[in-house]
């Protein structure tokens, strides 16, 4: 189990801890964490002794809860993304039951049938390979996506959609969210709100659930201009960093903005 930061090989650790690590070595506010290997993972699974021994020693360095992430082999690629196909699992207490069950639960999602159809779809054989990060939880105001050039036109042009709590509500499409525009030079070309009557947050009794908003917030922008230029300057330090056009996963917690996931943006799937 390493350091999400020092997670180099893609056939360990699959291509969204790599990624995460590289975001992290460039400066990117990423929240840190851990890898797990696809193998560390099978043996999590299996409940092999060591490797909860392991996890127990990760376990007592954490500071709260974290979100457990699919990082599966081939997963996040150029060719193919995998969006929405793997479990997240977030709000996990830190301790080494909860994140076994979440690194189970994830493992489970690559091998339901939808998941299998979509490796077939992509002729990709075999089961899948899949390895977890582990990352310090970001309670967030306001999250969602952003597109450093619109996946649908083609358009030079970030789409960013956002809404209310965790972006989870954005990615699963359970709201409308609020769709900007924003030009290369930084211009905001479009403001448009959407619905969002409900919102995920934290759980009293952990995981997560989901709320109604209030009303005066179902149609009221999330974000405001200084935010929208923050994410225009995130999208553009990934290009810097990875070079090619980015689908962002973002958050902002108590005015901070952090990078939760990033991919590159793909015909076979992205999160829009």
């Amino acid at each position: 189990m390493t350091p999400l930061r020092e997670a180099f090989d893609l056939a360990a650790f699959g291509g969204k801890a790599v990624q995460l690590g590289e975001a992290l070595r460039a400066g990117l506010p990423v929240p840190d964490g851990y890898a797990l290997s696809a193998e560390e993972v099978d043996l999590i699974v299996a409940g092999d002794a060591s490797a909860i021994a392991e996890l127990d020693r990760i376990a007592a360095m954490l500071s709260g809860p974290v979100a457990v992430r699919s990082s599966a082999v081939g997963e996040d690629s150029a060719g193919a993304s995998f969006a929405g196909q793997h479990a997240t699992v977030l709000h996990v207490e830190p301790n080494t039951a909860a994140i076994a069950a979440a690194a189970r639960t994830v493992w489970e999602s690559g091998r339901t049938e939808s998941a299998l159809a979509y490796r077939r779809k992509l002729g990709v054989d075999g089961l899948p390979r899949v390895g977890v990060a582990i990352q310090q939880m970001v309670d967030s105001d306001c999250a969602g996506v952003l597109f450093s050039r619109d996946p649908l036109s083609g358009e030079d042009v970030r789409v960013i959609e956002a809404a209310w709590g965790l972006g989870e509500a954005v990615v699963a499409g359970l709201v409308t969210p609020d769709r900007f525009r924003v030009l290369r030079d930084g211009r905001i070309e479009e403001r448009s709100p959407g619905f969002k009557d409900l919102l995920i947050r934290r759980s009293a009794e952990g995981g997560t659930e989901e709320v109604p908003v209030a009303e005066e917030k179902v149609e009221a922008l999330c974000l405001d201009d200084s935010q929208l230029l923050a994410l225009h300057g995130l999208a553009t330090r990934c290009e810097a960093a990875y070079s090619g056009e980015q689908d962002i996963e973002w958050a902002f917690a108590d005015g901070e903005l952090y990078l939760l996931q990033r991919r590159p943006i793909t015909t076979k799937g992205s999160s829009i």
